[in-house]
């Protein structure tokens, strides 16, 4: 669900689960520990998931 609200978006997440696979699991950790080398700030395992779910669909 996504609310708008002046000029900002807001989007609402629910918790779920998945199994990820071990390789899998790999790539997206070594794709935030590049993420928060060259942005200097942190970066959840969640959001760096959906970033890339988002990438992919």
């Amino acid at each position: 669900m996504v609310l708008i609200r002046k000029n900002a978006i807001m989007c609402m997440s629910r918790r779920v689960t998945i199994m990820i696979e071990d390789d899998i699991d790999k790539k997206i950790r070594a794709y935030q520990a590049k993420k928060i080398q060259k942005e200097n700030s942190a970066h959840s395992y969640s959001k760096v998931v959906n970033e890339l779910l988002r990438k992919a669909i």
